[in-house]
């Protein structure tokens, strides 16, 4: 898969899988915040796990969208 211009990659830092949520630790060093409804492969998702994903800014901070795992 080409990658996109504005995505970027980093690593699953946390993960709440009973609540579906967590945050990503960009290779920019900042933090984003992701919901199980941004990847279709949720389940996947650990620590420490690789992931490409397209950063927005949401109402409450960084968003990760588009996430998928490398």
């Amino acid at each position: 898969m080409p990658r996109e211009p504005d995505t970027l990659t980093g690593t699953i830092k946390t993960i709440l899988p009973e609540k579906g949520w967590g945050f990503i630790l960009g290779t920019d060093n900042r933090e984003y915040f992701f919901h199980r409804s941004s990847t279709t492969d949720f389940d996947a998702l650990r620590v420490g796990r690789a992931v490409r994903f397209l950063p927005t800014q949401g109402t409450k901070g960084l968003r990760a969208e588009q996430l998928e795992a490398i």
